[in-house]
């Protein structure tokens, strides 16, 4: 900023008649936002002289993510190097978790491969399960990276990109600088319609944001586990109702992300009770209409914790009823119905929970909070409204 940035200019054009001889031919400058981006600011942070300035820029080009080829290329360099193998299913899931994302392949390799509790052994095949271990332990360390990711979040222009993303809604209120901003940080993926950039970023950012209530919360996961060892979702969900409904006024309030607080109070709440064993699964996106949700809990039907597909899953399902859509109630449980008895199809769960979020002003709470059920393709839902 300021003076310091005004000398590198200087020093650039300086030079710049010198090459080669007294001077690089070439200088590339290496960040995380493209130049144009950046303005002359004083250290204080105001702005000196408005535009770019660098307008001795020949190109600026973006470091894409690995493609999924390379990712499995980087990995057999490991393999040839020490032996170690990776299962077809570790492949795959450092591929879905990271889509490319340089350093988070890196980083979650290097923790399964290299520093896990054991310590290397290279004569250990690496497994989806480890993968999955290390995305954990990945998360909660907060490494430098995705730390200045979550530091990211609390930019305006961010803000606006993201939110309507976390509550899967269609209105946008971001302008295409914001949009192409986010796409440089690698928050959002390139493609259209805009989405977070793979599932561990997808993971991060609600748990970031509802990170100061997650850790305020008493709920213990063993109260709602069964005597055979599953989940009791209903009476998990029971819980949350009486506390959303106690609770989310005030929290609600406290919120830069507002519109998205209602699916954000409620991954908090289920977090909580996750990290006693369990794991979510998260999808959402801009213009979904939803928030689809996955607990995966081990031992189910009392069996020991063993591969994913053994865990019981319980789909939650979340849609928003606003006063500005002209929906009716009963209209917006027709469709959630639908979505989530879809989504059920896909997870192979057996339980699903439709969560209906009422945020029509001036209706009684009496009128909000509801339990009942539905049935869609010969399943049944628990609608559940809040």
């Amino acid at each position: 900023m300021g003076d310091t940035l005004l000398s590198v200019l200087r020093q650039l054009r300086a030079g710049y008649e010198q090459r080669p001889e007294g001077f690089p031919q070439s200088v590339v400058l290496c960040g995380v936002r493209d130049i144009q981006d950046y303005r002359i600011r004083s250290g204080a942070g105001e702005m000196i002289a408005g535009g770019g300035p660098f307008n001795v820029a020949a190109k600026s080009s973006r470091l894409g993510d690995f493609t999924e080829a390379e990712t499995r290329r980087l990995l057999g360099q490991h393999t040839a190097e020490t032996g170690q193998a990776f299962t077809a299913d570790a492949l795959e899931t450092v591929w879905t978790q990271t889509q490319g994302q340089p350093w988070l392949v890196n980083a979650l390799c290097a923790d399964a491969c290299f520093e896990n509790e054991s310590g290397p052994d290279h004569s250990h095949t690496v497994t989806a399960a480890d993968i999955l271990d290390a995305r954990e332990r990945l998360i909660l360390s907060r490494r430098t990276h995705l730390d200045q990711l979550a530091h990211k979040l609390e930019e305006k222009r961010v803000r606006r990109v993201v939110e309507p993303i976390l509550s899967g809604g269609d209105e946008s209120r971001y302008r295409l600088r914001d949009l192409d901003y986010v796409r440089d940080l690698g928050l959002v993926a390139q493609g259209s319609p805009p989405r977070i950039a793979n599932p561990i970023y997808a993971e991060v950012v609600p748990r970031e944001l509802g990170y100061v209530l997650q850790d305020s919360l008493e709920e213990d996961a063993s109260w709602y586990v069964n005597a055979d060892g599953g989940l009791n979702v209903d009476k998990l969900l029971v819980a949350f109702q009486s506390f959303f409904r106690t609770h989310s006024e005030h929290w609600l309030e406290r919120f830069e992300y507002r519109e998205a607080g209602p699916q954000l109070i409620l991954q908090a709440f289920l977090q909580r009770v996750a990290n006693g064993g369990g794991r979510i699964e998260r999808e959402y996106g801009l213009g979904r209409g939803r928030t689809d949700l996955l607990i995966l809990w081990p031992g189910r039907k009392g069996g020991p914790a063993g591969p994913a597909d053994l865990w019981g899953k319980y789909v939650i399902e979340c849609k928003v009823l606003h006063e500005r859509q002209h929906q009716s109630l009963d209209g917006i449980i027709d469709r959630g119905l639908e979505q989530t008895s879809r989504y059920m199809a896909r997870c192979g769960s057996e339980a699903g929970h439709l969560i209906v979020f009422d945020r029509t002003k001036g209706k009684p709470w009496e009128e909000k909070v509801f339990r009942r059920e539905g049935r869609r393709d010969d399943r049944t839902i628990v609608v559940w409204g809040m």
